[in-house]
């Protein structure tokens, strides 16, 4: 069985649409995969009407978060999508990137580039706005080659001339939302240094202590003496392991499948689960 269970649509900032995701999820062989879009369910329903026979759908979010000045992302499984209290802050978090994107290309207009609002608008597409697609608009006026030069100190990493900070949970409050809606956490790729600042392993530690599932170990971002230490931190706190492509279709290198689950794990996140179970695909539409 293989199992990714980190993925992005245009419901977010990937390039597949939902349909388009699931469909490439099967052709790539994998038997398992989750639609993760920043801090929206928007895209699950798509998905679910395309789903292929023989490929499992996750449904979840990956969540932005925030604490002591750090940025990190969680990601939330089969949580119900209509629980309240998790539902009112998502839309907390997702109603602040518009005004957040308008505000980067101010200052890249400030810093002498010729981005528009209306270059960005039309990159995202519909999806919930943010900085990969005015890293991509840079990519289109030839300001960076690639997507991930965009997220340097020059531009728009954390702390960057254009950089425009945007609400964040507290990931303590994420975790006790998520619980609250029947769902699982795991703290996506926890050590992606070249991102920007990332959490101590203390801080970690006291996530598990709140309740916390995972951690990201397989990642792109995370070489292999990362693996190892993360590996034997999640041995120590009794935290599951998962593997992911954190696939965004062309804006990123990765492969659908380039990083997976241990299927027992998988099968440990769906036994915690309440709120929602995996969507075993049907045939499609």
């Amino acid at each position: 069985m293989r199992v990714d269970l980190h993925c992005h649509s245009t419901a977010s900032d990937g390039t597949d649409t939902p349909a388009e995701l699931v469909r490439n999820a099967a052709a790539a062989g994998l038997d398992v995969v989750a639609l993760t879009d920043h801090d929206t369910t928007r895209g699950h329903a798509e998905a679910i009407a395309a789903l292929p026979a023989g490929l499992t759908l996750v449904t979840g979010a990956e969540l932005s978060c925030r604490v002591d000045g750090v940025s990190l992302h969680l990601l939330a499984y089969l949580f119900d999508p209509e629980e309240p209290a998790l539902l009112a802050e998502r839309e907390l978090v997702r109603d602040d990137r518009v005004p957040r994107a308008r505000g980067m290309v101010a200052k890249l207009n400030a810093l002498g580039v010729p981005v528009t609002w209306e270059q960005v608008e039309r990159i995202a597409a519909g999806g919930s706005v943010g900085r990969p697609h005015v890293a991509s608009a840079l990519v289109e006026l030839g300001v960076v080659p690639t997507v991930g030069d965009a997220f340097t100190e020059e531009w728009l990493a954390d702390g960057g001339r254009a950089y425009v900070p945007k609400h964040e949970t507290d990931p303590f409050e994420a975790i006790r939302l998520v619980k609250g809606a029947g769902g699982v956490t795991v703290f996506a790729h926890p050590a992606a240094a070249k991102r920007g600042r990332t959490v101590p392993e203390a801080t970690i530690a006291k996530m598990a202590a709140a309740g916390l599932d995972g951690v990201e170990v397989d990642h792109m971002d995370h070489d292999p003496d990362t693996r190892a230490r993360l590996r034997g931190l999640a041995e120590e706190l009794d935290l599951l392991v998962t593997g992911s492509s954190d696939y965004h279709g062309s804006r990123k290198t990765v492969s659908l499948g380039a990083y997976t689950t241990d299927p027992e794990v998988y099968g440990e996140i769906t036994r915690r689960a309440t709120g929602a179970f995996p969507v075993p695909g049907a045939g499609g539409i």
